[in-house]
């Protein structure tokens, strides 16, 4: 076993976390569909998305733990005679048990992307709950309504509706995600800060980790889209 093997095998599972990552995010998507036809969050559907989560929560949680302890372990071997390789992976496997013993299911419930599951689907029950209340108490304007929906849907730097609408925890503005992310990265490969793009913001330091996919809003779209007659793009 070489080093440099290792390492190769460090950047396939930390690419296999993205896909984890990703994974969530469709779970997240199709919870938020569940609450919306059935106009509860106390679904056994429901429950059982909540359980796949945890489930990738800790797969994830598992392939950190296994990470950590091939690079705490390889970095010491740099600093000892080459014939430690062989109890490389003695040495990882009881760094792994130590650093999983300490793991428990409150850590899973931390997980962000878990976090944000159930904070979506409790913020689009509540907004669908306010939203039935208002169509009974009153009649909006339909063409004001739809103004305002379509300029909250309007991504600062695209000017066209959000397809993946991310927002930043910082500042809480709203972006197209893929829009946001090119301009993050043009801006660091030239060694500059990426300043929020909403007119007046005082943010200064747009970074990657700052933004989170708001699957809330992205139903809203999809709805509005349907409401409006135009093809949806999935």
């Amino acid at each position: 076993m070489s080093l440099s093997s290792v390492q190769s095998t460090l950047s396939n599972l930390k690419s296999c976390q993205g896909d984890i990552e990703a994974y969530m995010d469709v779970v997240s998507d199709v919870a938020l569909g569940i609450v919306e036809a059935e106009g509860t969050t106390d679904s056994p559907a429901l429950k059982k998305l909540e359980k796949m989560m945890l489930q990738c929560s800790e797969l994830d949680r598992e392939i950190n733990c296994f990470v950590g302890s091939v690079e705490e372990m390889t970095a010491q071997v740099r600093h000892q005679p080459p014939d430690a390789m062989f109890n490389l992976r003695a040495s990882v496997k009881d760094r792994f048990s130590h650093l999983m013993a300490g793991v428990s299911d409150v850590d899973l419930q931390r997980h962000t992307k878990v976090i944000a599951f159930k904070e979506s689907i409790r913020k689009y029950a509540m907004q669908a709950s306010q939203a039935a209340t208002e169509n009974e108490e009153e009649e909006l304007d339909d063409d004001i309504a739809v103004t305002q929906s379509q300029t909250n849907f309007i991504c600062p730097l695209t000017q066209v509706e959000m397809v993946n609408p991310v927002k930043n925890k910082k500042c809480q503005h709203y972006f197209d995600q893929e829009a946001i992310l090119e301009m993050i990265r043009a801006r660091h490969r030239n060694k500059k800060k990426c300043r929020c793009p909403k007119v007046g913001c005082g943010n200064t330091d747009v970074q990657e980790s700052d933004l989170e996919l708001d699957f809330v809003m992205k139903r809203m779209i999809q709805n509005h889209k349907r409401q409006s007659g135009k093809n949806i793009h999935l």
